[in-house]
């Protein structure tokens, strides 16, 4: 008599290295920079600030690296957090993942997707009176209209469905999909950058000119480069992806290493030269100005088919980021639901395809809820604050592990230990600290209709309820 069908492992060294750089690429290089341009007013700080926040993120990743080797499980943080802090911590991490973090980031990766998409195609819109005569009011948080921009919605749903299809399908396929798109994203850039260092027509001493308006001294500039750091680490976020698909890796104590470590400093590298080559077309005042400053910095060499280019670029660098995401992320839920945390059914492996397929599907639907209601937008403010208050636990979790398995082997040990973690969690306090200050100075002065940060926390913990029910659940069915 065969056991339940497992999840297979199939994903190699390029596979691992494409997941951390096909999730952490994806939109936010082509707008970014130019809000965090504005914050800064300086080229260098701007550099500094990319540099920083890539060098952080790589601390970040070594810890899950070393963690990763030694508990290489299928649920990356989730399976992390029950050995470090138990079930409770973990259900919430998990729950979390589930209802914030990774089905916003997917919803609004896929929203991108489909709004460049209408550079090339019409897509259908119903008129206005007919986008406001439908709306969802809810009570601090602001109202959102489902039927507005319906064509570009239906196009990201389509394309959420149809990733999810390929990944239900196949893991293998699924880690095909993402090398190809990796590879050819980061082609695409790299060539973006050789047209723009090459036209000649940019000039060099943008990379030290300040803004006319500078004026950043003492806490101003803390707290200019914390916001500013806020977006980079945005754009660097998705290299813990890799962790949870780890049942799915062979070799993981090797591979879970190179993909990390190798997939972040290739992301760190693109990110630089990419930023550079935007401040050498612009000055750093014509970048704050800029509602699309990758455009605006392909224009003076190509003109109007600088934006298409950057159109298309946008489409290949979002749909591997989309794959990036959807491909792991449903792994979490799938190890809550195999050990009996989560509903049951979401744990369970397609028989035929050894994958996670209803957890996948879950996902999914979820995603496209948010995509439907276009309450994306608030989401993608949450999920980066809840993301680093885990990210700081996992932190600090290493140390717990250390003293609480020191006779497993590891295969990788974070370089600088005990420094490095602790950087790494004192980072997270301080940016926990002045987002939550900003976040409610935002509130008080208007500029928000909602705390953001204090939001997030209210959906993380709206998990406890659910918790408490499947653990008494779980206890009668064990009594009986």
């Amino acid at each position: 008599m065969s056991g339940a069908p497992e999840l297979e492992r199939k994903l190699g060294t390029w596979a691992c290295i494409a997941i951390v750089v096909g999730a952490v690429i994806g939109s936010s290089i082509f707008m970014k920079p130019a809000t965090m341009a504005a914050q800064l007013g300086s080229p260098v700080l701007l550099l500094a600030v990319w540099v920083g926040a890539g060098i952080i993120s790589l601390f970040g990743g070594m810890i899950n690296a070393e963690v990763g080797s030694i508990l290489p499980q299928t649920g990356g943080q989730y399976v992390y957090f029950r050995h470090m802090y138990g079930d409770f911590f973990a259900f919430l991490a998990g729950w979390a993942s589930f209802v914030v973090i990774n089905t916003a980031s997917v919803a609004a990766i896929a929203y991108v997707f489909a709004e460049y998409t209408g550079v090339f195609v019409h897509l259908p819109r119903f008129s206005e009176a007919t986008e406001q005569s439908f709306r969802i009011v809810i009570p601090f948080v602001g109202t959102l209209y489902p039927l507005a921009f319906i064509g570009t919605k239906l196009l990201a749903i389509a394309v959420i469905l149809g990733i999810t299809f390929l990944n239900y399908f196949s893991v293998r396929v699924g880690g095909s999909f993402q090398i190809f798109f990796t590879a050819l994203k980061v082609l695409v850039l790299l060539i973006l950058v050789a047209i723009i260092f090459t036209s000649g027509k940019g000039d060099t001493a943008h990379f030290t000119e300040l803004s006319k308006g500078y004026h950043l001294k003492g806490w101003a500039m803390v707290g200019a480069i914390i916001a500013a750091t806020s977006g980079a680490l945005a754009a660097y976020d998705g290299w813990n992806n890799l962790g949870m698909m780890a049942g799915e890796v062979r070799n993981p104590q090797r591979n879970i290493t190179k993909g990390l470590l190798y997939g972040l400093g290739i992301c760190i590298v693109m990110y630089v030269l990419t930023n550079q080559a935007y401040v050498y077309m612009l000055s750093v005042d014509q970048m704050a100005a800029s509602p699309l400053v990758a455009s605006d910095s392909l224009f003076p060499v190509m003109g109007k088919h600088g934006s298409e280019l950057i159109a298309l670029l946008v489409m290949i660098s979002t749909l591997g980021a989309i794959n990036g995401n959807v491909m792991p992320c449903a792994r979490i839920s799938f190890a809550m639901g195999h050990e009996k945390h989560f509903f049951s059914w979401i744990g369970k492996v397609h028989p035929r395809y050894k994958t996670p397929g209803n957890a996948l599907w879950l996902h999914a639907v979820w995603s496209s809820l948010f995509v439907l209601t276009g309450s994306f937008d608030m989401l993608t403010d949450l999920f980066v604050f809840i993301t680093w208050i885990f990210y700081g636990f996992a932190g600090y979790g290493i140390f717990i592990l250390r003293r609480k398995m020191p006779e497993v082997p590891r295969a990788y040990k974070v370089w600088g230990f005990p420094y490095i973690p602790l950087i790494f969690v004192a980072f997270t306090v301080l940016y926990f600290v002045v987002t939550v200050y900003n976040d409610i100075q935002n509130y008080l002065t208007g500029k928000t209709p909602v705390i953001n940060s204090v939001l997030g926390l209210i959906l993380t913990c709206s998990g406890i309820p659910l918790y408490l029910y499947l653990k008494r659940k779980s206890s009668k069915t064990n009594v009986s």
